[in-house]
């Protein structure tokens, strides 16, 4: 492995966004938007693209959340 990528991994160990609690979290929070929203189609098509579900998850975590609580409020105000 070169040294960038170890310094990559090492920062990512090291970055409180990535601790187990937070990955956790991270993790209820995309099944909560997925059981939410994965379904929803329009056209036949998803009504709500993976990746911004993604996207609202991470942020959520990233921004010092605790729990899921509030997360579709947040996805609806700012993913939607």
């Amino acid at each position: 492995m070169a040294i960038w990528n170890w310094v990559q991994l090492i920062f990512m160990i090291e970055d409180w966004r990535y601790s187990e609690q937070k990955l956790k979290l991270r993790e209820s929070a995309l099944k909560v938007l997925l059981t939410k929203y994965g379904s929803q189609l329009k056209k036949s098509l998803p009504e709500h693209s993976n990746q911004s579900m993604y996207e609202c998850a991470h942020d959520w975590v990233s921004q010092g959340n605790v729990n899921t609580n509030g997360i579709i409020k947040y996805f609806e105000a700012y993913y939607t």
